[in-house]
């Protein structure tokens, strides 16, 4: 399952260098598939939904960083746990229910992002 950031978010920003995914942005901030990714150009989602890798989509929270679940995979590929959950203060970071996710699923994203 993806993370999700809750609203106990300090805004310190701990988390975001740490993303190995770029799947963490700033409250308000727009994110692109292509940010910290080999993805350009159209691609195809695993909900068979095509979109442009460098497009910007709308923020998720204008009140608190985010974290993108199409692009969250635990950090499955890098590391041994998430990294924004190791690192954040107020442990603000936690499993999001809402996109439960085998890790089968979490690599396969990893490797598809990443061209590996």
């Amino acid at each position: 399952m993806a993370i999700i950031i809750t609203d106990e978010c300090i805004n310190c920003g701990a988390c975001e260098p740490e993303c190995p995914n770029t799947a963490i942005y700033e409250s308000s901030e727009d994110w692109k598939f292509s940010d910290g990714t080999s993805l350009k150009g159209v691609i195809n989602l695993s909900t068979g939904e095509s979109i442009d890798a460098d497009f910007s989509q709308e923020p998720i929270s204008d009140e608190y960083y985010y974290i993108v679940p199409s692009k969250c995979t635990e950090c499955k590929g890098f590391h041994d746990e998430p990294q924004c959950a190791a690192v954040c203060p107020v442990d603000c970071c936690i499993p999001d229910e809402n996109n439960i996710e085998s890790e089968t699923k979490l690599l396969e994203k990893q490797s598809f992002m990443h061209g590996k």
